[in-house]
């Protein structure tokens, strides 16, 4: 996968650990935005991996737009269009990945940065992270909708109307993040979480995120009954037949993935 710009990519135990690396801050850019949304669809279509771990190279996670690429991106018709898509879709790459992605926020994610966070399954921080919306500050706007999927509603209008950053510890004061840990625990508090999902049926991880991603806008009613026929069509399969076996025999579970 080392065609991939923008991207360093180790996959090793079922586990993929992606880093940001556009330096010096991990801005993005039309290289990363195209290399995120074609490496999350090669991990949905990669056996060896199981959970992915995304983190930034540096002491950065991502510091939103480029914004020396904006004049490049601006200058030829279409191009803003083409530029907002991409983005989108990377954000939905990430989100509709089957595999889960683990946000291990190094230092600030803003805007973008922001947006690649609040895509993922599970989120964890370190003591530098930061979140924050600095559109307000440049003269643009964006992030907001994924925003509202971790903060409540005057917060989300104070972060996106004063350019206010949200620290680590407040995130996970607020339970927008499973863990705020020193910068050296990062990573492997991250790996450790990831480590646990790989041992998992892959059939069952990738059905649960399905699941999640299908019923989140639904009626409690729509979505239970969708989960219940889920449930239903998963368990057919002989990796769940194998975690039952497993269960009552009292042993570890061999999972074959079918």
């Amino acid at each position: 996968m080392n065609q991939l710009e923008a991207l360093d990519i180790q996959i090793k135990d079922h586990i993929a650990l992606v880093y940001l690396d556009n330096p010096p801050v991990n801005a993005v850019n039309t290289s990363m935005l195209n290399s995120l949304a074609l490496a999350m669809d090669q991990f949905s279509d990669n056996d060896k991996v199981r959970a992915v771990v995304l983190t930034g190279k540096g002491k950065v996670f991502c510091a939103g737009a480029d914004l020396k690429n904006r004049g490049e991106i601006t200058a030829n018709p279409g191009g803003l269009h083409q530029h907002s898509r991409r983005t989108r879709e990377a954000f939905h790459a990430i989100r509709e990945c089957s595999k889960p992605v683990i946000s291990a926020i190094n230092g600030a994610a803003l805007g973008a940065g922001l947006g690649i966070v609040a895509s993922s399954d599970i989120l964890v921080a370190a003591k530098s992270a930061k979140l924050g919306l600095p559109e307000v500050d440049v003269g643009l706007l964006g992030g907001v909708r994924h925003a509202q999927r971790l903060f409540g509603h005057s917060r989300l209008r104070r972060m996106m109307l004063t350019g206010m950053r949200v620290s680590g510890d407040e995130l996970y004061r607020l339970g927008i993040v499973e863990a705020c840990v020193p910068d050296e625990a990062l990573l492997e508090t991250a790996m450790d979480i990831a480590r646990v999902i790989a041992e998992k049926s892959p059939l069952s991880i990738q059905l649960l995120i399905q699941t999640a991603n299908a019923i989140e806008d639904m009626s409690l009613r729509d979505g239970y009954r969708y989960e219940q026929d889920m449930t239903a069509a998963i368990a057919k399969t002989e990796d769940a037949q194998e975690a039952r076996a497993a269960f009552l025999e009292k042993r570890k579970a061999v999972f074959k993935g079918r």
